[in-house]
């Protein structure tokens, strides 16, 4: 996946333009104790939070919905006549819209806060909805169908990612995934449009084959192989077959195939439409998630670590220090980005419904307040431009070294 990062000196956080605690400072111990207790006001997770999340899973599918009855309304409408240009492509547009809004809350408003087994506890809950049983075998094809693998995703994201946070072993480190095109000799201007290509087309280049790469490599150090498996998406290796066959053509198949031919009853140009506006939606779903997932942990005020962490109270400190929050506020709000906007919260306690993070929020705000640390939370329009920065190389991640 590219070369390292290069070293840099560290970059204590004292020395920032804003005064906060020291890294090497901070009372992990106390902080430990602090964070752990919100999880007594809190309380047990019940009902109420299960009701929640189906009225997350009840806004998407309204989206979904939505913007294929718009398809099917301009299919019925293009057989009485047809429909111009003009009139068409801003409806087909609205169309995409829908799809890919309902698309990207399936995945952060449903399917992220279940694989991390966020409603297991709730009493009597439909096994559908517990991490065992939620987009398992089969169920994949009802619970959520994407270009990526739901059991490598979760490997992935569920233990790379949030344990090893700001690591080199954290397979979401923007900075080191991207060194070939940071240590390149391509032209700023190039490389800035290379990535706004690449935000358009990012779980079908990136998430996918890396999760799968996550995943194998997970099963040859159980297996005491010493072989490792790189990024692949050529068919014709053993592994970029695997990606094709499991990851990708169920995906192509149902999604591009499928659902289009669901409208050649209203004729060829109806189908053809239809393809045009799942793949304008697909489009627009790789940009929004883009948009709410990368800035999280990636920009120039986000912390890098040289070593894992060796107590609970540090884990906490670096969820902290190697994360950024959105504006939060309503519950429609939170859900456009995902509920990816608590970022902050979601890394202290990643298997929380998302109906705590809101209630948790100002307690984690004066936990941080009193151990003098910083609390980033910033409109996602300037973290994304931030984040694109550090992908290009125009910026660096802080680095914490000696720990």
């Amino acid at each position: 996946m590219g070369k390292q990062p290069q070293e840099v000196e560290a970059l204590p956080i004292a020395d920032k333009e804003h005064q906060y605690a020291r890294y090497e400072d901070v009372d992990k111990a106390q902080l430990e104790k602090d964070i752990n207790a919100i999880k007594e006001t809190m309380g047990a997770v019940c009902e109420k939070d299960f009701q929640h999340l189906l009225k997350l899973e009840k806004w998407g599918r309204m989206f979904t919905f939505s913007g294929y009855g718009l398809i099917l309304f301009l299919s019925i409408m293009g057989l009485g006549g047809g429909l111009t240009a003009l009139v068409f492509w801003p409806l087909a547009i609205i169309a995409a819209l829908l799809i890919s809004t309902g698309n990207v809350a399936r995945w952060a408003d449903v399917t992220h806060p279940i694989l991390h087994g966020a409603y297991d506890k709730v009493p009597n809950i439909p096994e559908r909805y517990t991490k065992k049983y939620f987009a398992k075998g089969a169920r994949r094809y009802v619970d959520w169908l994407d270009w990526i693998k739901p059991q490598a995703w979760e490997y992935e994201h569920n233990i790379m990612h949030h344990y090893h946070l700001g690591e080199t072993e954290d397979p979401d480190n923007v900075e080191k995934n991207l060194q070939w095109l940071i240590q390149s000799k391509v032209p700023m201007w190039l490389r800035y449009i290379i990535i706004y290509g690449f935000a358009g087309m990012w779980k079908f280049l990136y998430y996918a084959p890396n999760t799968l790469r996550i995943l194998e490599n997970k099963k040859n150090r159980d297996q005491q192989k010493l072989e490792v498996t790189d990024y692949q998406l050529d068919p014709r290796t053993k592994n970029g077959l695997e990606l094709w066959m499991e990851y990708y053509l169920p995906y192509i198949v149902i999604k591009f195939i499928v659902f289009p031919m669901l409208f050649l009853p209203f004729g060829a140009q109806a189908s053809i439409n239809a393809l045009i506006i799942i793949l304008m939606a697909e489009f627009f779903a790789n940009l929004h998630s883009f948009l709410v997932i990368v800035p999280n942990h990636s920009a120039e005020d986000i912390y890098m670590f040289n070593e894992p962490h060796k107590s609970t109270g540090e884990f906490y400190l670096r969820q902290i220090m190697g994360s950024v929050n959105y504006n939060t506020g309503t519950d429609f709000l939170d859900f456009i980005h995902g509920f990816l906007n608590y970022q902050i919260e979601h890394h202290l306690f990643p298997n929380m419904p998302h109906s705590y993070y809101q209630k948790m929020q100002p307690v984690v705000k004066d936990i941080c307040k009193k151990h003098n640390l910083e609390y980033r939370q910033e409109s996602v329009w300037k973290r994304i431009k931030m984040s694109i920065d550090l992908m290009v190389g125009k910026t660096k991640l802080l680095r914490v070294d000696g720990i």
